[in-house]
């Protein structure tokens, strides 16, 4: 019996150390109880999926029985805490109108990728988070179709000073929201099927960027500002937070609110779809129903845009 040289007993560990690790980060995402690791296991399933899936191909290649059962574990565990994203309803009755979000990242100056993503998606309403000053400047070129709109004020940030804002066909009335530190731009539009709200959020980034719990607080107060609203609502932003994560799974259990399903991530958008994460999401009351649930074209930023249809119930 031939010896394995040492090249191939040290891949053979590297493999099992891998899809150990795998298998507990997967083993992580179904535990409440972990805290920063938790949410770490919540936003990067996604990725963490196809690496497992990697990590097995090898595992095979090579015949090695370890790396082999740990990355199936990883696998199946990561696969079932995205079920709940991926298996989202959605209805099969005609959309009433459709909601477009985008953030635009506040240093992104291609204003003729963001119009022409806008023109594909033909919305009814069209929300955008992180629009920096250059864009702003050309907002009558960008939003051509688009005469109603409503804005926060702009802030100046370490990473670009931006704005978000609310654009529709139709008329709107303007939302002013509590002073509670939330980056929120809201707005009652009155559409032909009738009036319903719609929020734009952006939330902060999770741990480790800053302080662990930022984002469950603001959660928190965004529940606050929604338990106000009455009627239909439809709340979209980029959330830094994945659809079945910690983070918006509160926030439906606190509002009664349901995420859309969402199967390819927004974010880093140059990435293959399997790698990027869904930190772009939307969430409707009781009244809608998600019809479908669409990347829109690049903008030049580096998340891509969702497109939302709906449906009253």
């Amino acid at each position: 019996m031939r010896s394995r040289s040492l090249p191939s007993l040290l891949f053979g560990l590297v493999l099992t150390l891998a899809a150990l690790t795998l298998a507990a980060i997967g083993l992580a995402a179904h535990l409440r109880a972990l805290g920063r690791l938790e949410m770490l296991a919540d936003i990067l399933a996604m990725p963490l999926l196809a690496g497992s899936g990697v990590v097995l191909l090898l595992a095979l290649w090579r015949r090695a029985a370890a790396p082999l059962v740990l990355a199936t574990v990883a696998v199946g565990l990561l696969t079932t805490a995205l079920l709940p994203a991926w298996r989202g309803d959605i209805s099969d009755r005609p959309a009433d109108f459709t909601v477009y979000m985008a953030n635009l990242w506040a240093r992104n100056e291609d204003t003729a990728a963001a119009q022409a993503s806008v023109q594909a998606a033909d919305a009814d309403i069209v929300v955008l988070i992180e629009l920096g000053d250059a864009q702003a400047e050309q907002l009558d070129q960008l939003l051509a179709g688009y005469p109603h709109r409503v804005s926060i004020p702009r802030v100046d940030r370490p990473s670009g000073a931006a704005r978000s804002l609310i654009a529709s066909r139709h008329p709107m009335r303007p939302l002013r929201g509590p002073s509670d530190g939330l980056s929120v731009v809201g707005a009652v539009i009155d559409l032909p099927s009738g009036p319903v709200t719609v929020l734009g959020a952006h939330l902060t980034r999770p741990w480790p960027f800053v302080m662990h719990g930022g984002q469950i607080w603001q959660s928190r107060q965004l529940a606050r500002r929604i338990e106000a609203v009455e009627g239909p609502l439809v709340l979209v932003g980029d959330f830094n937070a994945v659809p079945h994560g910690r983070v918006l799974s509160s926030l439906e259990s606190e509002t009664g609110l349901t995420v859309a399903p969402a199967v390819w991530g927004t974010w880093p958008a140059p990435l293959p779809a399997p790698l990027r994460i869904s930190i772009d999401n939307a969430l409707v009351s009781q009244e809608l129903a998600v019809t479908r649930r669409s990347l829109g074209a690049p903008t030049g930023s580096d998340h891509r845009p969702i497109v939302i249809g709906l449906a009253r119930r």
